[in-house]
């Protein structure tokens, strides 16, 4: 599977309390179980009026029609080259 970092325009996200927080992780879960296999989320960082999703899928349109079930919009999709951390640094 391919990495890629979803980028979601949501006004006000950065305003939702712990419940609510909550509530749209079930959304995302109950969408990723509905694809079987096809896309992993493994995070996401919520700012002011976005969120920033790191997801593994087969294709940019699981990723769309994950974004249809949950009910999220998708500003920009962008596939991942590589990844470095520190720890790429040493040695």
């Amino acid at each position: 599977m391919k990495r890629y970092l979803i980028e979601r325009d949501l006004p006000g996200v950065g305003t939702l309390n712990s419940e609510q927080l909550k509530g749209t992780a079930r959304a995302g879960n109950a969408a990723t179980e509905a694809l079987a296999g096809k896309a992993q989320w493994e995070q996401s960082f919520v700012v002011a009026d976005k969120t920033f999703c790191v997801f593994k899928a087969d294709c940019e349109a699981t990723l769309h029609e994950h974004a249809r079930l949950a009910g999220f919009p998708i500003t920009r999709i962008t596939e991942v080259a590589s990844v470095i951390e520190p720890g790429t640094g040493i040695g």
